[in-house]
């Protein structure tokens, strides 16, 4: 049965990467392959494993998941809304001059990705940056490389704080990382994305003309966005202080979006706030449903707990660089939370490289982090395929990174 479940999982990722050869929605294949692997653990169990045990493991699964689709639900109506104000566009017009060149453009983006996702959790970080890139209407291929550059620094700035990365927070919660090491990683990574941008905008020539367009001037819409900013803030220093789960307080900032829009709108009949979530693209949330329903059952059939064994025959720094690179095929938080259970010895500077690599290596593949497939699904000329062709770069930019990680460590430690 392990076989057969591994092998449907190598479909259901070969789906993803042949999309634009089978012309079939990867959302649609995701979902398929991760609940058939589902129904074919409770059908043909392993021994010992009752029904009402898988059960208890589905729901741990699907409690992860549903707290993912809820935030994503509440960050992308958030967006979705921003968007259709022109707030968005009007920050773009503030902060950037009339005409830019293309290549102090990529700086740029990549700088705001990388401090946005610092104070922001990735996906939030990705949906902005990724509005205010499609908002510069450049041709297909150079917003492939704006989108490229986007995915890597989102990744990149989380991991430097405890707010931006799951996975930082994890290591930081086991006590194998402190506060002052993550603000000095910051260092190497931001050098690894200024590196990036640097090799990805060699060919860009050209200049973008910022044109302001017309929007209405909605005092609602300066309303939502000061909730949407004081919804991210929010969670920042409540989970710090408190404990308390992201989509918590997003969700509690949707409502007063919600209450705001009936206060102003009560008297006229333009648009209500609550007809955002029926514009959201469900093929995104979909296909996050199948990517953790597949990574789920991976790690209930005890397959991420296996490369752990890798531990055992490389030595353990080139060990952390190789599970950055297996991150970006496998959900990097089961991967860390399996490595933690692990209970393997290290150094802090070696726990240092692992936070980098965990947090980061998903950037080499878009399907590889929860930026990527953001990216994937709100810009059509990211695929896999298409992403795949700046791997080279990517790996280079990460390589100096963990390079970099380390040395930050042993002169800590």
């Amino acid at each position: 049965m392990h076989s057969l479940l591994l092998l449907i999982a190598g479909v259901a990722f070969l789906s993803i990467v042949l999309e634009d050869v089978i012309h079939v929605n990867k959302a649609k294949t995701t979902l398929f392959f991760g609940t058939l692997s589902w129904l074919l653990i409770f059908l043909f169990p392993e021994g010992g494993m009752s029904p009402d045990l898988i059960r208890e493991k589905l729901d741990e699964n699907l409690l992860e998941i549903a707290s993912l689709w809820l935030f994503l639900m509440a960050a992308m109506t958030f967006v979705a809304f921003l968007n259709h104000q022109g707030l968005i566009e009007a920050l773009i017009y503030k902060v950037l001059p009339r005409k830019v060149g293309e290549k102090k453009l990529m700086f740029m983006v990549a700088g705001f990705a990388f401090l946005f996702s610092s104070l922001s959790d990735n996906i939030t970080a990705t949906l902005v940056s990724i509005a205010l890139v499609l908002s510069l209407r450049m041709e297909a291929r150079k917003t492939l490389r704006f989108a490229v550059m986007v995915v890597f620094a989102v990744n990149s700035g989380g991991v430097s704080l405890i707010t931006g990365d799951v996975t930082t927070l994890m290591i930081f919660m086991a006590d194998k990382v402190e506060i002052q090491d993550l603000l000095f990683l910051s260092i190497p990574a931001l050098a690894s994305v200024m590196l990036l941008a640097a090799l990805l905008s060699r060919p860009l020539k050209g200049e973008v003309e910022i044109i302001p367009t017309e929007r209405r001037d909605d005092r609602v819409g300066k309303v939502i966005a000061a909730i949407f900013l004081m919804t991210i803030i929010g969670t920042i220093i409540l989970n710090v202080i408190a404990g308390i789960p992201p989509v918590l307080t997003f969700l509690f900032g949707l409502s007063i979006m919600f209450l705001i829009g009936r206060f102003y709108y009560k008297d006229d009949e333009r648009e209500g706030l609550l007809d955002y979530i029926r514009v959201i693209e469900y093929d995104t949330l979909l296909f996050f449903l199948g990517i953790l329903l597949m990574v789920g059952m991976l790690k209930e059939i005890g397959v991420l707990n296996s490369l752990v064994g890798i531990y055992e025959v490389m030595p353990t720094t080139a060990a952390n660089f190789v599970m950055g690179l297996l991150s970006s095929l496998v959900d990097n938080v089961p991967l860390t939370a399996a490595m933690l259970k692990a209970n393997i010895v290290m150094t802090p500077a070696q726990w240092l490289t692992l936070t980098y690599s965990v947090g980061v290596g998903g950037s080499l593949l878009v399907i590889g982090s929860a930026a990527g497939i953001v990216a994937m699904s709100k810009v059509e000329a990211v695929t896999f395929g298409s992403f795949a062709r700046y791997s080279f770069f990517l790996l280079i930019a990460y390589s100096v990174g963990f390079a970099g990680s380390y040395g930050i460590g042993m002169m800590l430690h």
